[in-house]
């Protein structure tokens, strides 16, 4: 059965789970639709099913409540309801600004250093709780609270145990499991005193072109369902009346509310354009089961429903969520998300706490919000009553975790225990995870254990690489660019194997690109995705960029020359992969499997007395591609996943795509010298006298500019540009069809120039970026200008600097153009968008 044909349904396990936790839901076959099913952004609460917050009204606490809010002033309500990114906020103006919570993105760390000691991360806990508690000058003291992106274990920390995306546990099918990782996960949350994760993700991705479809733990509401109480339980405990933090727990967040991993297209960020009742029961059955486990904030989505942004509608946040649903906790939103409302923009939302919101997450403009929202409070544009009943929320949430009473994170149990990070017994649990997740996809002859005293070859690109087989939101936001050594205790795949091989009196050799000299018994090519986060992983077709399906060649080659091939897939969702599983006898897809590499080796091989070790038990939680066409066929379907003793009989399988072009690289304007389909490259003066290069050697300005082809990483990979000054020399790529980079812009992503300084010019270099004529940003970063002569670099520069600087991100027809007066001769090999460079320049 298809995807599509899933969305109406109510499958016997949600029915089951719903029924369980005595909610009011439609039973199968007697679904009610809302009364407009014309994909409208109008709900009926009354349609939505009502949960069961296991939290009953305390007069002490409400009493508790009246009294600190009775105290405080307009300017400590209004800080209290921001949350702020320890990048942009010094502990001194979280008490100036009385805010009431701080986060650590992506790519937040103490002192900008993302590989910091624990130790280090604990201290400046224990900085911003001063802060907070600070009661001089009559201030009000309420505890600030630290949320961090623990979203596959304590992912921010060097040395923390590293579990499999939700891609992977969801295939486990194990829900005690899951409850035992979260168990691990808040332990060492707790060693760095943290006490909030935005986790568990528990959205029900329907694209796998979506870049956070990883994340997800099925396409299936109802096995997302069957994860969620367990996660939230294992995070937080059982409610009760003991306060959170006194046991080694930590406050939840379920994420992202509502229908994120069902917009057009998998567009992150996007739209999801369907009716109420697709909404409700496809998107909206796994909050039941978290608010019935009492999970004490919930993240509203960066996307729309039929055109209205999640973080500013009312009908969603408050009265189905707060009211229909009965959530009990905060609602916190996105990065920045309150500025994709209408009439909003980063700086400035009355629109969104308005709408129910109770906490903006305003990492680096926490400082306007809370200008404008204190001008909002003083003005009745933010009804007072608004306000302080999303202080009330966030303080009722502070006091169930017993932060009043819990004292500084350094003083708290289990802060500074920093064995628990990555310990035995926690990589042990992972690795236990990892067995159960893995997919058992073909199995010819029953190749599948092999003998471990076997001369076996590991080849592929992703073998002996602990940061690809983790993903994203791995120490940093996007999880690349990362060395084993940033790992310590971890154990990559390669690593894993050579282990059982040579335990066992067999050999192991590690040949990326498959070579050998005596022939192996067996080759196990490791290979598919690299890091990626958010938007940065969205595709276009379901298949692997062009850049990824070298180890194709070598699969085809080792079998060409009669070994024995078991591919492993690393991935964050089902692609197609026709060529590969063809190209393999054996084909096993290990998702992302995380810092226990020593998992995946323990399903591919038997014991040394020839018994099965472990027996796969994965099963899809997606549906498998047959094409990498996102809605075309389907190969194998929600659950495929054979066992150890099958042997599959697939046949060979076509080749063909099913789709017009190969993926191409979003954000990538210019590459091996070439600009991109649909971008131009031009050298011009600045005016009108404009040329484009499309072959070389090349003259422009009249002859005062020359352009040569030279190499780089491939012949004539990149193109020289000679200017001998005597007026304006602007390189630039331009395109007719304007792009939108404001997501890129938000989450901090850089212009990525890769080039090399022949001579450096004899005036200051300029960058900028054009959004149609007199609409622009321009900055002189002085580092430009002594970068080390002859030295090929790629130079990062956050695309918001162009924006302060004046460009509209939203409509650039030129993200790149470079240009100087002067004298100047430089190369130019690549030009894209991303998150890793070897320098990056400031804003001026």
């Amino acid at each position: 059965m298809t995807v599509r044909a899933r969305h109406h349904l109510v499958s016997p396990l949600l029915a089951s789970i719903l029924t369980t936790a005595c909610v009011a839901l439609p039973s199968p076959g007697k679904n009610v639709a809302a009364p407009e099913e014309n994909l409208a952004a109008t709900v009926h609460p009354e349609i939505w099913p009502r949960a069961d917050w296991p939290y009953p009204e305390d007069a002490s606490v409400e009493a508790r409540i009246d009294a600190i809010i009775a105290r405080m002033t307009i300017e400590e309500k209004v800080g209290q309801v921001i949350q702020a990114d320890i990048a942009s906020v010094t502990p001194e103006e979280a008490r100036r600004y009385h805010l009431g919570s701080i986060l650590n993105g992506g790519n937040s760390a103490p002192e900008n250093d993302e590989f910091a000691p624990p130790g280090e991360w604990l201290a400046l806990a224990d900085a911003f709780y001063d802060a907070s508690v600070d009661t001089s000058g009559d201030r009000t003291a309420v505890p600030i609270i630290w949320g961090t992106d623990a979203v596959h274990g304590h992912s921010n920390i060097v040395g923390a145990t590293i579990f499999p995306h939700n891609v992977g546990l969801g295939a486990m099918r194990d829900p005690d499991l899951i409850e035992r990782i979260a168990e691990a996960t808040a332990l060492e949350l707790r060693s760095t005193g943290m006490e909030w994760t935005f986790a568990p993700t528990i959205t029900v991705p329907q694209d796998g072109r979506w870049g956070r479809a990883y994340e997800g733990y099925s396409q299936d509401p109802a096995i997302v369902a069957s994860y969620v109480g367990r996660f939230i339980q294992g995070l937080q405990g059982k409610p009760g009346d003991q306060p959170i933090l006194s046991g080694p727990h930590v406050l939840a967040s379920t994420k992202h509310f509502l229908a994120d991993g069902g917009t057009d297209q998998g567009r992150d960020q996007g739209d999801a354009k369907i009716s109420e009742t697709e909404l409700r029961d496809i998107h909206g059955s796994p909050y039941v089961p978290a608010i019935n486990a009492g999970v004490q904030t919930i993240m509203a989505s960066f996307s729309s429903w039929n055109g209205e942004k999640i973080t500013g509608h009312k009908g969603l946040l408050t009265d189905v969520l707060k009211q229909r649903m009965r959530f009990g906790g905060f609602i916190v939103s996105d990065w920045n998300a309150h500025g994709q409302i209408l009439g909003c923009t980063n700086a400035s939302c009355p629109q969104a706490i308005n709408a129910g919101l109770d906490m903006y997450m305003a990492p680096d403009t926490w400082k306007p919000l809370y200008n404008s929202l204190l001008e909002q409070a003083k003005s009745g544009i933010v009804p007072m009553d608004r306000l302080e009943d999303a202080v009330a929320n966030i303080l009722r949430v502070k006091i169930r975790a017993g932060l009043f009473e819990a004292g500084r994170p350094s003083d708290r149990p289990y802060s500074g225990r920093f064995e628990l990070l990555g310990s035995a017994d926690h990589r042990a649990l992972a690795r236990e995870a990892v067995r159960k997740s893995l997919v058992l996809i073909k199995n010819d002859k029953q190749l599948l254990p092999l003998k471990p005293d076997s001369n076996i070859l590991v080849a592929g690109d992703g073998a002996d690489d602990i940061s690809r087989a983790s993903g994203g939101w791995t120490l940093t936001w996007q999880g690349t660019g990362i060395g084993n050594d940033k790992f310590p205790g971890a154990t990559s795949i390669w690593q894993g194997i050579q282990d059982a091989v040579t335990a066992a009196g067999g050999t192991a050799r590690h040949a990326p690109d498959g070579s050998f000299v005596d022939k192996p018994d067996a080759a196990i090519v490791i290979f598919g995705e690299m890091p990626y986060a958010e938007f940065q992983g969205d595709l276009k077709t379901l298949q692997l960029k062009p850049e990824l399906k070298g180890p194709l060649a070598t699969m085809r080659k080792l079998k060409a020359q009669g070994v024995p091939v078991v591919a492993v897939f690393l991935t964050g969702r089902p692609l197609w992969t026709n060529p590969e599983i063809n190209a393999s006898d054996a084909f096993v897809t290990a998702w992302l499997p995380g810092s226990e590499g020593g998992g995946v080796a323990d399903m591919l091989f038997r014991k040394t007395d020839g018994n099965i070790a472990h027996e796969f038990q994965g099963r899809l939680g997606f549906a498998w591609p047959m094409t990498a066409d996102a809605k075309g066929p389907r190969l194998f379907d929600l659950g495929y996943g054979l066992t150890t003793p099958s042997a599959s009989d697939l046949g060979t399988l076509s080749e063909a795509s099913g789709v017009v072009n190969e993926e191409a690289s979003a954000g990538l304007f210019f590459d091996k010298g070439l600009p991109t389909a649909s971008w131009s490259l031009l050298v011009s003066d600045g005016q009108s006298d404009r040329t484009r290069i499309t072959t070389t050697p090349a003259e422009a300005i009249g002859g005062r500019v020359q352009v040569r082809a030279v190499d780089h990483l491939t012949q004539e990979g990149a193109r020289q540009f000679i200017s001998g000054g005597g007026g304006p020399t602007v390189v630039e790529l331009v395109t007719h069809a304007p792009i939108d980079v404001s997501r890129e812009t938000n989450g901090d992503v850089l212009l990525l120039i890769t080039m090399r300084y022949d001579k450096r010019s004899s005036a200051p270099v300029k960058l900028s970026m054009r959004c149609g004529d007199g609409c622009g940003g321009e900055i002189a970063p002085a580092a430009l200008n002594t970068l080390d002569v002859g030295k090929w670099q790629t130079v990062g520069v956050p695309i918001k600097c162009f924006a302060n600087a004046g460009a509209d991100v939203r409509k650039l027809d030129a993200p790149f153009q470079i240009s100087t007066t002067g004298s100047i001769d430089f190369s130019l090999s690549r030009v894209a968008l991303g998150t890793v460079a070897d320098t990056i320049l400031g804003c001026e």
